[in-house]
């Protein structure tokens, strides 16, 4: 009877360590992400993973984290909900990754929460800004980027600080454009700067035409863009078919590169805000060292505002995985980075503590020029 005790016992206690060292070997880091990689956000995505896969590959090519290479999976849904969460599933699993990192999408990101709490599989760097996954703290998840609530505020306050009082708003009908819209409806009763007309676009019909008239009628002199990718862009194209020229505002899940090559000279103008150092600035060293490693891999390579979170992330998590030590499990992560104390790239500083997974807080406004670039 005692030896059948205490052999569940054993059994037991490696099931647990099994589950906190699972991804991890003495030669291998797994990761894995269900990534947007196909559809109007897909090419954004696929930057993020480029300039992640750009830093992993240089840590490899100097030995790893402690011995051991990153390895990093992506699997595409999409931007469907259902087949975010099976990939999720699939990752852990299947794949027996460590951890789920930079995966898309704030409904996405809401569907794999609860695999991930069940299986004690961490999430680094979810690629959404919404305050629901902020406001209250899960051990599990560590944001980078700023949050939503962050941007909207910094492009209502400009707005009204620059005598702007005629705002709408253009979002799609989505996971994403609800929750950017409900962050620019709080920042608006907070600044009080009531909004002039919503636009709303039906995902799975869009009609842009429609939009483009209906901020014709509503007139207004500013229109803050809920929306990404290539739904931006088309919108924006509508409506300067029109007669009227309002300024446009996006918030930094929209793309440059997308906006710049779909738009072209017409990107001249808009404003978007900016989670990341500008890459114009080569007195921040993260910047310099992108540029460096992009370059040493292809002397043709364009840098991308997008690849650079990718690398900024990526940056990140090794500075975790390097404090955590050579015996590397979940509880080691999690300890490491609430103990890190700020960690700094030029003014983007992340904070992590028992009683905040934030990240950052950091955001500025650029505007494109006509070479498509961000000026601060």
């Amino acid at each position: 009877m005692k030896c059948s005790i205490l052999l569940a016992f054993v059994l037991s206690a490696c099931t647990l360590a099994h589950a906190s060292d699972k991804g991890v070997t003495p030669t291998e880091i797994k990761l894995g992400a269900s990534a947007v990689l196909s559809g109007p956000l897909g090419a954004q995505t696929s930057e993020y993973g480029v300039g992640s896969r750009l830093y992993f590959d240089a840590v490899n090519a100097a030995g790893g984290v402690h011995g051991r290479k990153i390895s990093y999976v992506t699997l595409d849904d999409g931007f469907d909900v259902k087949r975010a969460a099976e990939n999720t599933r699939k990752l852990i699993d299947e794949h027996g990754v460590f951890m789920i990192y930079n995966n898309t999408g704030t409904a996405q990101t809401a569907a794999i929460l609860p695999l991930l709490e069940q299986s004690k599989t961490l999430v680094f760097g979810p690629v959404t800004g919404a305050s629901a996954f902020r406001d209250k703290y899960n051990p599990y998840v560590f944001h980078v980027r700023a949050g939503y609530a962050a941007e909207a505020r910094r492009i209502v306050s400009q707005l009204k600080q620059t005598g702007i009082s005629r705002i709408a708003v253009f979002y799609q009908d989505d996971g994403l454009g609800k929750t950017l819209l409900g962050e620019l409806r709080n920042a608006s009763a907070a600044e009080n700067v009531p909004f002039t007309a919503e636009i709303k676009l039906d995902p799975k019909q869009p009609d842009f035409s429609a939009a483009a008239a209906a901020t014709l009628k509503a007139q207004p002199q500013a229109v803050i863009l809920a929306t990404a990718g290539t739904t931006l862009t088309s919108y924006v194209s509508a409506v300067l078919e029109t007669t009227t020229r309002p300024g446009f505002y996006g918030f930094s899940v929209a793309s440059q590169d997308v906006i710049k090559r779909e738009l072209k000279e017409q990107a001249r103008g808009i404003v978007l805000a900016q989670i990341m150092p500008s890459l114009r600035n080569t007195s921040v060293p993260v910047v310099v060292e992108y540029l460096k490693l992009l370059r040493e891999r292809s002397g043709e390579a364009v840098p991308s505002a997008s690849q650079f979170e990718g690398f900024v992330h990526a940056k990140l998590l090794v500075v975790g995985l390097r404090r955590a030590g050579p015996k590397l499990t979940t509880d080691s992560f999690i300890k490491a980075m609430e103990s890190a104390g700020d960690i700094g790239f030029g003014r983007f500083i992340a904070r992590y503590t028992p009683q905040s997974h934030v990240g950052s807080t950091y955001v500025e406004l650029a505007i494109m020029d006509k070479l498509g670039q961000l000026r601060y």
